[in-house]
């Protein structure tokens, strides 16, 4: 099993991404399918802005198995009231210095659950929110 760990600063939008391009590189050398990799580091790369966007900090853990690839995203903010209408397209609660950047379209969350095969969110308000998306893989 191979484990990988970054850290998310809030506010950073420079460094938005950075997990996900890692994961890119290690994926495109274990990975058959490119369609795999792509889904995964698009939904990594949805939850990263999503940590810069809305928490003071996070962290990402990635463990990747024989037969599955299981991300973690734990973050440090305000947390989500309302999970199931967080998860509609188009919602946000994104602030206006956010949007103007380009980001904060209400379609990070959705995103990120069409590209994984497995999602799971839990939020505590004023403590912050959970993230696990798991993508099946072949490794050669």
């Amino acid at each position: 099993m191979m484990h990988f760990e970054f850290d998310i600063e809030g506010g950073d939008f420079s460094k938005a991404g950075f997990a996900s391009s890692q994961l890119k590189r290690i994926l495109k050398q274990l990975v058959t399918d490119h369609k795999v990799v792509k889904k995964t580091v698009v939904a990594l790369y949805e939850a990263e802005v999503n940590v810069v966007a809305h928490a003071y900090s996070g962290k990402v853990i990635i463990d990747i198995d024989t037969d599955k690839i299981q991300i973690k995203v734990n973050d440090k903010g305000p947390g989500i009231e309302d999970i199931e209408q967080a998860m509609e397209e188009g919602y946000s609660t994104a602030s206006e210095q956010v949007r103007e950047m380009g980001f904060g379209a209400g379609m990070g969350l959705a995103n990120i659950k069409n590209n994984s095969d497995e999602f799971n969110i839990t939020s505590e308000v004023g403590v912050g929110t959970q993230l696990e998306i798991i993508a099946y893989l072949e490794i050669i």
